[in-house]
């Protein structure tokens, strides 16, 4: 089962769980103390919860239980991030030492080094084998620098997790490419867990995710690019981790050489990571994430495009790119350079006019309203096959959410049936077309494309909307365009694409929708009862 699992059904379990977990642990972040306090190197005003991990984390770690084969390497990925996660919450709450933090970052390294048997043993440059001697304590000081690489990152909302989730994507382009499922199950359900912090997170971020989910996205994206290289293609470059490990390894080390060279603390925090330097030179939060966002997408798509290169070109392209950012950072900072102010564009003067038109604003959400309940309807009712599994599930949702709508009460329950019910109806409506004959999955098409947009202008532009997707457009954008790419390698993936792009939209749909109305007996609710017993009564009969 673990290995012919479809990635994507992992990570659209990951999505809604990270979603559900993290407004569970908000409500606990005050008596846990879990609160980020401003300070002067910090770029918030009020406290904000640093829970965000929990969804990430939890997100990520509970599809790969359920759905992956528990060997030796994957119990050391789980346990390692359950130890990073059980040290960070530590931190996020207490302060704890970078002593502390190292020995739980010591503990997570050595358990994939010494008992998953994870560890580099091709180096670039080398034509030779490096022994264990050496490969091994070399693999756990390399993991302990990544996981402090992203942990030192996150320091703008959205920006740690976004450059993260990019270089996932190229590990599991690669893993795909070599036929490897571990690579491409854990990278999914990682960009999953991120997925669903990132709605809380956008820019001005409701949560972030703090110690416990930066030092795991930093062990995660250390573990899978050791993983990809040395073990599931040993055929591209060994240097390829230079580019998917990327800026946060050149951030650090710049910083870290600051530090030293004005004798300062090297555990200290300080204002001169590179997001910092940005915003120093006038850019705004969203340019400078974008700016990131664009230089780590460059990064990884050379990992991609130069995978078979030799060595030297990779070091090369690694650091034509890190050393035209900081030459160029510098070079501002020397001069006084700074970004010169500019007035109101007609675009955004138009985007002006929309938003204060109340009838303009409640287009959008009103197209939501409609679509979203209609495919989840037209999803059940014209798939040409559900299978009993899904029959059963849904029953029991059904279930669930009947006893709540006559409680009157909103629960997680009632939330996790709409996502179950979304996600159900995208992956049985195209892994189970209709007949031929009937033109519903061209009309689904051009519905999906309508309820794209009308998402996109509900959240930017909605008065009092819950959440935002300003620098994540630019993410959704780059992982459109991945798995475009992703999806001309076979029918099958083409497949798997579009389940997966049909899931997101309609899961960031029902948070429109669950943002804006109040009452248990609104459309979606009645939709998702009316689609869960569809799909038990076809499913068991």
């Amino acid at each position: 089962m673990a290995d012919s699992m479809n990635p994507f059904f992992l990570l659209v379990i990951a999505v809604p769980a990270s979603m559900l977990i993290i407004p569970f642990a908000w409500k606990l972040a005050p008596r846990l103390g879990m609160l980020d306090k401003p300070d002067p190197r910090k770029v918030h005003t009020t406290p904000i919860p640093r829970i965000g991990g929990w969804g990430i984390v939890l997100g990520t770690l509970l599809p790969i239980v359920i759905a992956m084969k528990l060997d030796p390497l994957v119990q050391s990925f789980v346990i390692g991030g359950l130890t990073l996660f059980l040290y960070g919450m530590w931190d996020d709450a207490k302060q704890i030492s970078h002593w502390a933090k190292f020995s739980g970052q010591l503990f997570a390294a050595g358990i994939v080094v010494y008992y998953g048997d994870l560890y580099v043993s091709n180096f670039p440059f080398f034509g030779q084998v490096i022994p264990p001697e050496i490969g091994k304590p070399f693999t756990v000081f390399a993991l302990m620098g990544m996981i402090n690489a992203i942990n030192h990152s996150d320091g703008l909302d959205g920006l740690a997790g976004g450059e993260t989730m990019l270089s996932l994507i190229a590990i599991a382009y690669l893993g795909y490419g070599a036929g490897n499922a571990t690579t491409v199950l854990i990278a999914f359900a990682a960009i999953g867990g991120i997925l669903g912090f990132l709605r809380y997170n956008t820019h001005p971020a409701q949560v972030f995710m703090g110690d416990a989910g930066s030092q795991f996205l930093g062990f995660t994206l250390g573990f899978l690019a050791v993983y990809v290289t040395q073990v599931a293609h040993t055929a591209v470059s060994p240097a390829l981790p230079l580019l998917f490990l990327g800026l946060p390894i050149s951030d650090i080390i710049v910083v870290l050489f600051k530090r030293i060279k004005g004798k300062m603390n090297w555990f200290l925090a300080t204002r001169n990571h590179v997001h910092h330097r940005l915003l120093d030179l006038g850019f705004d939060h969203y340019e400078t994430v974008v700016i990131i966002y664009s230089v780590q997408a460059a990064l990884v798509t050379l990992a991609v495009l130069l995978r078979y290169q030799a060595d030297w070109l990779v070091t090369a392209a690694y650091f034509t790119v890190v050393l035209s950012l900081f030459i160029g950072l510098t070079i501002a900072e020397q001069t006084g350079w700074k970004k010169a102010a500019i007035g109101e564009s007609a675009i955004a003067h138009l985007v002006s006019r929309f938003t204060r038109d109340d009838s303009a604003r409640g287009i959008p959400l009103l197209t939501i309203s409609v679509i979203l309940p209609l495919f989840m309807l037209t999803g059940s009712a014209f798939a040409s096959s559900v299978p009993r599994d899904f029959g059963v599930v849904s029953g029991v949702l059904a279930l669930m959410i009947a006893v709540e709508m006559l409680r009157n009460r909103d629960s997680v329950a009632m939330r996790l049936g709409m996502y179950v019910a979304a996600v159900f109806a995208s992956y049985l409506f195209i892994k189970f077309p209709p007949p031929v004959d009937l033109p519903v999955q061209h009309i689904s098409m051009a519905l999906m494309v309508v309820l794209a947009v009308a998402i996109s202008l509900f959240v930017r532009y909605s008065s009092g909307a819950k959440f935002g997707t300003t620098p994540t457009d630019y993410l959704i954008a780059f992982g459109v365009l991945a798995l475009v790419v992703f999806g001309g390698i076979d029918v099958k993936a083409r497949e798997t694409v579009q389940i997966i792009m049909y899931s997101v939209i309609l899961l960031y749909a029902c948070e429109a929708i669950l943002g804006r109305y109040a009452g248990r007996w609104h459309l979606l609710n009645i939709a998702t009862l009316t689609c869960l017993v569809t799909l038990a009564v076809r499913g068991l009969t």
